[in-house]
């Protein structure tokens, strides 16, 4: 508080009050992490998890599916999107989720999920709750870009946002870190910390008041993720499990993607760099990676089971990530100070669930994320996925595919169909349009 001593009235009381609003004893325990510098000891036996795969499932699939869709059909299913990144290395300005992605539409991110949400719920006959979380520094603008666009024909009060709490970065001595004078230097909880914000801000509350029995869970970045699947949904009834896992099998070995495996025995997520790499090699007997459970980040979570994670604060465990920053050094000036920030991985519930599914999906249907500028993982991969996906729904419903040629796009609307059994129910005359234009073609109901 000697620093705080030497500021003007003004500045003096912002930062004494961002001090007196932080959870002290959670902020002691981790000084003391950044004091011992804490690592996880290393893991002694990596284990592969038990993966479901669509092919195996047999009878297994079409009772899952049904019991899917009584839930979805119950309105049991509330529908959970992490979205507090921003798309600055896109070269956008703006939230994430404002980011065009549609290779005809041009929608945004937020757009084609609502678009699936809205699908849902005239196919299921019921309302779709939608828990977006922000944060800090996307929260204003996620909220204006809604509001600017309706709400994407979606009813206002089903769409319910919530913030991402942010943590003082610490330095190697368990200082907390000032980014001014007046200001303490913030950094996001991690993913993990969806589970909290959702408990804190009345959200929980309000999905069990909905009577929402389980969360589907995905994040913002990925338009190829189907938020009511009723077989994953109901694999993950069928299981008795509190917290379920889509997964796809890696591209190779050396993808830089973690894996759903067992640590010591524990089911969780296992980091690229932390599987040894005689594991990250080894094959079975027809050639499929043994280590091959690429995690995707979507899940299924029981509500009870996040009541439970949540009840006396947010039962994960916490990650140290060394890094410097550029940060208020001890006179007062900016430089770079080695410090930590911590974070919590929502996968590390998988550790604590009694019971867990994991099951297979294909990438090309299911995971094509927008992370980088250029590249793969980009906006650019995404936009060809989605068209490569949709060119095939149109072929399999039996449609002539219009000339792709000169660089034309194929784009099918979520509210028209979500696979391309739906799409060969729906697409006739005048029940489905074909629109053309300068991207591309555009089917819509």
């Amino acid at each position: 508080m000697r620093h705080a001593a030497l500021l003007a009235p003004a500045p003096r009381a912002r930062l004494i009050a961002a001090l007196e609003s932080l959870d002290l004893p959670l902020i002691g325990r981790l000084a003391q992490a950044a004091r011992a510098g804490a690592r996880p000891a290393p893991v002694q036996r990596f284990e592969t998890p038990h993966v479901l795969r669509p092919a195996q499932l047999a009878a297994e699939a079409e009772t899952a599916r049904a019991r899917g869709t009584a839930l979805l059909r119950a309105g049991r299913v509330g529908f959970l999107m992490v979205a507090g990144g921003q798309a600055s290395r896109l070269g956008y300005d703006g939230p994430k989720g404002a980011f065009p992605i549609g290779p005809v539409s041009g929608h945004s991110l937020f757009e084609i999920f609502a678009r699936k949400l809205r699908a849902a719920g005239a196919r299921y006959g019921v309302p779709t709750p939608w828990y977006v979380m922000t944060s800090p520094a996307t929260d204003g603008a996620t909220r204006a870009f809604f509001a600017e666009h309706d709400h994407f024909g979606l009813p206002r009060a089903d769409v319910c946002f919530f913030q991402q709490a942010m943590l003082p970065a610490l330095d190697t001595q368990g200082r907390i870190l000032l980014a001014r004078a007046d200001e303490l230097f913030l950094a996001p909880n991690g993913h993990g910390g969806v589970l909290a914000a959702l408990a804190d801000s009345g959200a929980l509350a309000d999905a069990r008041a909905r009577g929402v029995e389980v969360f589907s869970y995905w994040q913002v970045d990925n338009p190829l993720a189907p938020p009511a699947d009723p077989l994953f949904l109901g694999l993950h009834a069928q299981h008795g499990a509190q917290m379920s896992s889509k997964v796809v099998e890696k591209r190779s070995a050396d993808e830089k993607v973690g894996v759903l495996g067992r640590a010591d025995g524990q089911l969780t997520c296992i980091e690229y760099s932390d599987l040894p790499g005689e594991l990250r090699e080894a094959r079975d007997a027809s050639g499929r990676l043994v280590f091959g459970a690429g995690n995707i980040a979507l899940h299924a979570l029981d509500l009870e089971f996040v009541e439970a994670l949540t009840r006396r604060g947010l039962a994960l465990p916490w990650h140290l990530a060394q890094k410097r920053m550029r940060a208020l050094g001890p006179d007062g000036a900016l430089r770079e100070v080695e410090g930590y920030k911590f974070e919590t991985f929502v996968f590390d519930a998988l550790g604590l669930a009694q019971a867990s599914a994991t099951l297979e999906v294909e990438r090309a249907r299911e995971f094509s994320p927008v992370k980088n500028a250029t590249g793969l993982d980009s906006p650019e991969s995404a936009r060809a996925d989605l068209v490569a996906l949709h060119s095939g729904w149109v072929r399999a419903a039996g449609l002539a595919l219009p000339d792709v040629g000169g660089g034309a796009a194929v784009e099918v609307d979520p509210l028209l169909a979500e696979d391309a059994e739906e799409l060969r129910a729906r697409a006739v005359p005048p029940r489905a349009v074909l629109r053309t234009g300068p991207r591309g073609h555009w089917y819509t109901p």
